[in-house]
């Protein structure tokens, strides 16, 4: 039973992954052999993270992802695609005030009634993947659906898995564990941040998020009973030994990542309930991040 939005959010997003892949805003996305950097901030910049892995993957011309704040607008970039749901972020709105006219820029946002969409040469409006949350969730996945769309991916067993993903019964031990560590490879690496972040937000549990080739340089020091090392994708050879022999458990599944962040996602809310928190208003946060000047 539903009972707030964050999981409604949740639940809508195989629905809204696929109207995405539907409806490729191409002429405005990043061109094949651009330079391209992708920039957003907290969750906008994991997302930025994956799809400028897939896209160099992709052979479709380099690309960067920064944080807002320290993306080098100096660089001789050929495009800047800047992620933002609220479309009113201040270092996402500098940054592009700071390029107009000088560098082509897209944005993908949730809100066509916002600043940024007088600062930006193309913006593509997701407005069905809203969110009443602060705790991004749909959005973030639904655009980078779109993404990787965009790239020439098919996405249908990506969307089946997220039926999946949103349907299955979660595992007791799953949503009671004392830590998590979550672990990726490749564009996953950026789902890992994302997940560690969701968590942290709906349910201020302790989270940590690594490559997964680096975990076992030091950060699986942290592992041990009642802690879960969770691999978003395929762990790497070895790793489930290492991790169990400290009494620790590896989670990892055959599902697309973004459908394994649908999971996290889910154990983030069922955490929040479980301490007497209200996933759609997570503590000491806004939807936005509007600085004073």
């Amino acid at each position: 039973m539903v009972t707030t939005h964050t999981e409604a959010e949740i639940a809508a997003q195989p629905a809204n992954w696929r109207r995405a892949v539907e409806n490729l805003p191409l002429d405005a996305l990043p061109q094949p052999g651009e330079r391209v950097a992708v920039i957003g901030c907290g969750t906008s910049w994991f997302i930025a993270m994956a799809y400028a892995t897939l896209r160099e993957r992709a052979g479709l011309g380099e690309t960067d992802a920064f944080t807002a704040t320290e993306a080098p607008i100096g660089r001789a970039y050929d495009r800047i695609l800047a992620l933002t749901r609220s479309g009113t972020t201040t270092e996402v709105l500098d940054l592009l005030a700071k390029v107009k006219g000088t560098t082509k820029t897209t944005v993908i946002t949730a809100d066509p009634n916002t600043p940024v969409m007088d600062l930006a040469d193309h913006v593509i409006v997701l407005d069905y993947a809203d969110e009443k949350s602060v705790v991004q969730t749909r959005f973030a996945t639904t655009q980078l659906a779109l993404l990787r769309a965009s790239l020439g991916e098919d996405l249908t067993q990506a969307i089946a898995d997220a039926e999946l993903a949103v349907a299955e019964e979660l595992p007791a031990d799953l949503i009671a564990a004392e830590q998590y560590s979550f672990l990726g490879t490749g564009w996953a690496i950026g789902l890992a941040q994302e997940a560690a972040l969701k968590m942290r937000e709906a349910s201020r549990s302790w989270t940590e998020a690594y490559p997964a080739m680096e975990y076992r340089h030091g950060p699986i020091s942290i592992a041990g009973p009642g802690r879960i090392t969770w691999m978003l994708g395929t762990a790497p050879e070895g790793m489930r030994e290492q991790v169990e022999a400290t009494g620790g458990a590896l989670v990892e599944s055959t599902l697309d990542p973004m459908a394994e962040l649908i999971r996290v996602q889910r154990v983030a809310v069922a955490r929040a309930f479980a301490a007497g928190l209200n996933p759609d208003e997570p503590m000491h946060l806004t939807r936005s991040v509007i600085l004073s000047s």
